[in-house]
């Protein structure tokens, strides 16, 4: 099983780069589970910037992704416990 870099540890997203025809909905999701597989404690943005430097292809759907991302602030957070079965 080969091992990602500190910023996509899972290789999720250079992965997603590989991919042939993939849509703008599954590189959300691969995005999503980016995110939410971060240490509790990772500033997303910053990994983020690193990713996008490293992947520069212009009209993929995950280079949009990344960059929503970053214009959103970053990445998701899961919540858990009480706080996360909240409405």
């Amino acid at each position: 099983m080969k091992k990602g870099t500190p910023e996509d540890p899972k290789g999720l997203i250079a992965e997603a780069y590989r991919i042939d025809g993939i849509t703008d909905a599954e590189c959300r999701s691969i995005f999503l589970d980016w995110a939410l597989s971060l240490p509790g404690d990772a500033e997303a943005r910053p990994l983020i910037e690193v990713l996008l430097a490293r992947h520069r292809e212009e009209g993929h759907p995950m280079t949009a992704v990344l960059r929503e991302g970053m214009a959103r602030g970053g990445a998701p957070r899961r919540r858990g416990g009480a706080s996360g079965r909240r409405n």
